[in-house]
C-alpha cells in the first residue's frame, strides 16, 4: 500500500529538508500551502532538485512523487488528503501553527484508519509538536478530545539543516548544506511504532537534542548574524572570517557548552566536537548566507525560551558566567529598523516607547524578579541611550 504524507510548507525548508527524506522513505509528499505561486509552481512541475552543498562538493538529487493544494481554495481537499495519510508534518514557523491546526483538526477528526496519523511539526522551537497540537485541540469538539490518541500521535522533534537564501533564478530548486540531524521522539507512538523514515534519529528524550541543537546551532548563526551586522559584513561566512567575531562566537558557545554539559550529561569532549562541526558549519564558504536572513525577526530570537535568553537564563540559576550571551543580546538589540524585516523595526518602537524595565519584560518575557533580569536590563538601557 502507498504510503502518504502531508507536508504544510512549500518553502526551503518543505522542499529541501522535509520533502527531501520523506521522498527518500518512499511517501508520496502532498504540499499544502496558501502561496498560489509555490502551488502553482509545484502543480505544473514533475520534478524538482535539491543540491546538497559541502567543502567535498555538490551532490544533487531529484524530487519527484509529490502533489500540491492550496488550502485557502480547497480546504475540504487537504481534510480529505490528512484523513487518510500517514503522517503529517509542516514547516511554517511557529508564528504559523495556529493557522493550520483547524484543517487539521477536521482532518484527524473524520479518520477511520487503523493506525494513528503521526503528526511531527518541524520547526525552529522547542515543543513545536506540543504547540500545534494544543492548537487543534482548540479546535476539536470537546467530545471527542477523549479519544483524540486514537486518531493521532504527536511527537516533537528537533531539525537541524542550514539553508540559505536562494538564487532568484532557482524555482523550485533547493541549495542545501550536505549535513543534517532530524531527531524525533519516538514514544508517543506507542504499540503501532513510529513511521519508517531512514533519515530521523528516533530517541526515547528529545530536550538534551532539542537544547543542544538550540543553543549551538542557532545561539552561534545568530551571533555571527548580529556581530556581523554590526561590524557592517555582508554574509555569515564573511563575518566569521573575523578573527575578533569568530573568537566571540567561540566564546557564548563556551558558555553554552558549560550549561548542556551541566544539564543533560553529555560530555565536555563530545560537546566540544560538537561546537567545532558547528562553526565550521556556519562558517562555510559555499553557503551564502546574509546577516540581515539570518538576523531577521529579532524579537522571537530574544524571546524568553530562545537562543540568547534561554541558556543565559538557566546559567543565570546556576550562578555560571553568561557575559558573552549578554553581548550576544545587546547585538541582537541593535538589529533596528532593518529593510524587508518588520520584526527589527518594532524592536526600535519598543525601545523608544518603553523603560528598560518594560522593554526588557515585553521583548524577553523575563521575570523582573530573576536573576537574569537586572543584567539584560542594563543592556537595554545602554542601548536605548544610544539611540536617544
Amino acid at each position: 500500500m502507498a504510503k502518504k504524507a502531508v507536508h504544510f510548507g512549500g518553502g526551503n525548508i518543505g522542499r529541501g529538508f522535509v520533502a527531501e527524506f520523506l521522498h527518500a522513505a518512499g511517501f508520496e509528499v502532498v504540499f499544502v500551502d496558501v502561496m498560489d505561486s509555490i502551488i502553482e509552481a509545484l502543480q505544473n512541475t514533475k520534478s524538482y532538485e535539491v543540491t546538497e552543498v559541502s567543502e567535498e562538493g555538490e551532490n544533487t538529487k531529484t524530487i519527484t512523487n509529490y502533489r500540491a493544494i492550496n488550502s485557502k481554495t480547497h480546504e475540504q481537499d487537504v481534510v480529505q488528503e490528512i484523513s487518510t495519510a500517514d503522517i503529517v508534518t509542516c514547516a511554517v514557523g511557529p508564528n504559523i501553527l495556529k493557522f493550520i491546526a483547524p484543517v487539521i483538526a477536521q482532518g484527524i477528526d473524520i479518520r477511520e484508519q487503523p493506525i494513528p496519523l503521526a503528526v511531527i511539526a518541524c520547526e525552529n522551537m522547542i515543543g513545536g509538536t506540543d504547540s500545534l497540537r494544543g492548537f487543534i485541540e482548540q479546535k476539536t469538539d470537546p467530545s471527542r478530545l477523549e479519544t483524540i490518541g486514537e486518531r493521532a500521535a504527536f511527537a516533537n522533534s528537533a531539525i537541524d539543516r542550514i539553508v540559505p537564501a536562494q538564487a532568484k533564478d532557482s524555482g523550485l530548486n533547493v541549495r542545501i548544506e550536505k549535513f543534517y540531524e532530524w531527531v524525533v521522539e519516538k514514544g508517543p507512538f506507542g504499540k503501532f511504532g513510529h513511521p519508517d523514515i531512514a533519515a530521523i534519529h528516533w530517541v526515547d528524550h528529545l530536550e538534551p537534542y532539542i537544547e543542544r541543537k538550540l543553543f549551538t546551532v542557532n545561539t552561534s548563526h545568530a551571533t555571527a548574524a548580529y556581530y556581523g551586522k554590526h561590524a557592517g559584513k555582508k554574509t555569515i561566512a564573511e563575518a566569521m572570517k573575523d578573527d575578533y567575531i569568530r573568537s566571540t562566537v567561540r566564546d557564548v558557545l563556551q558558555e553554552t557548552a558549560s550549561l548542556i554539559v551541566d544539564k543533560h550529561e553529555i560530555s565536555a569532549r563530545e560537546q566540544q566536537e560538537y561546537v567545532e562541526t558547528i562553526i565550521s558549519r556556519i562558517s562555510n564558504p559555499y553557503l551564502e548566507d546574509s546577516v540581515e536572513r539570518v538576523g531577521r525577526a529579532p524579537i522571537r530570537k530574544l524571546g524568553r525560551k530562545e537562543r540568547f535568553i534561554g541558556p543565559a537564563a538557566q546559567l543565570a540559576e546556576r550562578n555560571a558566567k553568561y557575559d558573552s550571551l549578554l553581548g550576544s543580546v545587546e547585538m541582537a538589540l541593535r538589529f533596528q529598523n532593518v529593510e524587508g524585516d518588520d520584526e527589527s523595526v518594532t524592536l526600535a518602537k519598543i525601545l523608544k516607547e518603553n523603560s528598560p524595565a518594560d522593554a526588557t519584560v515585553q521583548l524577553t518575557g523575563l521575570e523582573r524578579d530573576h536573576p537574569l533580569f537586572q543584567s539584560v536590563m542594563k543592556v537595554v538601557d545602554e542601548v536605548q541611550s544610544e539611540g536617544k
